[in-house]
Formats: structure tokens, C-alpha cells, sequence
């Protein structure tokens, strides 16, 4: 072949190349690209049902089902349904093996109710750290990579920094023994201030630590709101962990409240490449088509912004 019909070839290649659809390694033509995150489900999402105020009620054990049953392949659970049975010999097991059947992946534990990690009465921050043990030993069990906690104090701002990240700092170094991270949440009080949690996070500087920002929980104080995106945006360098709070819904399917689009452009620009949970607290729609319509959100913004 001669130089001149070489060329020619390469060029009509080219265009080809130029025309043809889309392939993705290990895809076929056209095929969609993997989504930037995954999708869990946090067990908050149905507390009616399973606080019994709701029907069908709803057995704790029977989370992993009702995940999959959404078309959701990962989950977070929450200690409070599991308190009164977490030292029951089993519990673990059995979570792990209704996990199992149902090819669901267990992400973490949100953990409350188990004193202030800040709280200024030393023996009490140590009862405290204590207390979540059994929850990092659960969690553990279940294959989780974390527990999430929260970082209550009380006092001066400057002094419920370090009250938080010295409780916060000995929980990582009992996590350090399982192999989880602690992760926090903001969660009201201090915790909602973007900049103070991130420089808790600093303080405690420690491997096992790491945030999960939440789009909803942003009232520091009655009256008192931190503006959510700022605090995203200040939370998402820590992030092992993203909440998908949602309340209510428009005739489109967006959220009334939280701009998704903006709030997903924040975590996608942060690198976050994890799951990203729906927590479903509105009172409009029942808590299944509270979920879908978080879910069908979720996907068409992933969609947009892959």
C-alpha cells in the first residue's frame, strides 16, 4: 500500500471512529457508564413501619428484604431498633445471613442514644466512648466499614471543639481495633455549623475519622439555620458517607426543599465516589413512595451529571 492510499484509510477510520456509538471498556455499543455513586438506603427511611405506627409493620430483622425489595442493594442501620437485642447472642448472624440471602451489602450503624462523646464531665465522655463499643463490635460482625456517631457537647464554641474531637479521637482508637471508621453526622447543635464540625475533624486527626453530611440537618439553634450547601461543601472533604434527606415532592419529582442538582454537583466536584443514602422524613407521601421518589431523584441527577 502506498503512502497516499494509507492515508486515506486512516482518515475514513477516523470518521468512522468519530461516528460510531459510545463503547465503554467491558460494555457494548452505547452502553450507559457506570453510575459515579451508589445508591443505599438508611433504615430511618421506614421508622414508622417499624415503630409500628404504620402498616405493614415491619421486623428490624427484616431490613435487608425491604432494601431489595426497593430495587437497593446496600444499607444503613440504626442502633435504635436493635438496642434491646444487641447483646443477644445471634443478632449478628442473623443480620448477616438476611444481608446474605438478599445480596445485600451492610454499610454502617447510625448510632444515638448513647451519651455525649463531648460531654464535659470527663467519666461521662468515657461512659460514652464505652457505650459505642457494642456497636463497633456489631458492626464489625455485619462486615459494616463504620458506625456513625454524633459529636454533642456543651459550653463555649472553642471548648466543645475540643471536648468533641478528644471523645471522638478515643472512639477512633477503639475503632482502630475493629478496622471501622467513626463517622459524624451533622446532627443538630454545634454539629450543624459546617465549619465547626470541619474543624473538629482536624483536631481529632486521626485515620478512623471521617464525616457524613447530611443535605437536611442544618438547625444549629431554634431559629438558627447554617446555610445547607455551604455546609455540604465544608463537610464533603471528610465524607466516607453522604445522607439524601428528603421531605416532600413537586409534580416534577424534585425536592421542595433541597436542590438535589446543586447539592449533587457540590459532591461530585468534592471526588466523593461512595454510596450516597436516602432518608426519607416526609409526612405527605407513605414511607415506600417517599423512598422511590428519593431514588428516581438520585438517579436521574446522577444521569445528568455522569
Amino acid at each position: 500500500m502506498d503512502r497516499r492510499t494509507f492515508l486515506r484509510h486512516a482518515a475514513c477510520g477516523v470518521a468512522g471512529a468519530a461516528l460510531a456509538p459510545l463503547t465503554l471498556v467491558g460494555q457494548g455499543p452505547a452502553s450507559r457508564p457506570e453510575p459515579w455513586f451508589r445508591i443505599s438506603l438508611a433504615q430511618w427511611s421506614l421508622h414508622r413501619r417499624l415503630f409500628g405506627r404504620a402498616e405493614p409493620k415491619l421486623d428490624p430483622l427484616g431490613f435487608a428484604a425491604a432494601a431489595r425489595g426497593f430495587g437497593i442493594d446496600a444499607i444503613e442501620y440504626v442502633n435504635q431498633f436493635y438496642r434491646e437485642r444487641v447483646r443477644e447472642r445471634g443478632l449478628g448472624a442473623a443480620l448477616r445471613q438476611r444481608a446474605k440471602d438478599h445480596g445485600v451489602q451492610s454499610l454502617l450503624i447510625m448510632c444515638d442514644g448513647d451519651g455525649a462523646l463531648g460531654d464535659p464531665d470527663a467519666a461521662a465522655r468515657a461512659r460514652a466512648v464505652e457505650n459505642h463499643r457494642k456497636w463497633l463490635e456489631l458492626a464489625a460482625d455485619l462486615g459494616c466499614h463504620a458506625i456513625r456517631v454524633n459529636a454533642a457537647s456543651q459550653g463555649a464554641r472553642d471548648e466543645q471543639e475540643r471536648l468533641a474531637a478528644d471523645g471522638l479521637r478515643r472512639l477512633c482508637e477503639v475503632a482502630d481495633g475493629f478496622r471501622l471508621s467513626v463517622l459524624v453526622e451533622n446532627h443538630g447543635g454545634l454539629s450543624s455549623d459546617g465549619a465547626w464540625l470541619a474543624a473538629v475533624m482536624k483536631r481529632v486527626a486521626h485515620a478512623r475519622i471521617g464525616t457524613l453530611p447530611d443535605f437536611g440537618n442544618f438547625t444549629v439553634a431554634k431559629g438558627q439555620d447554617y446555610d445547607r450547601y455551604r455546609g455540604v461543601e465544608e463537610l464533603l472533604p471528610f465524607a466516607r458517607a453522604v445522607s439524601a434527606k428528603s421531605y416532600e415532592f413537586d409534580a416534577k419529582g424534585d425536592e421542595t426543599t433541597i436542590d438535589y442538582l446543586r447539592m449533587l454537583r457540590l459532591v461530585r466536584a468534592a471526588g466523593y465516589r461512595g454510596h450516597v443514602g436516602i432518608e426519607y422524613e416526609g409526612g405527605r407521601l407513605d414511607e415506600a413512595a417517599g423512598i422511590l421518589a428519593t431514588k428516581q431523584l438520585l438517579e436521574r441527577v446522577c444521569e445528568r451529571l455522569a
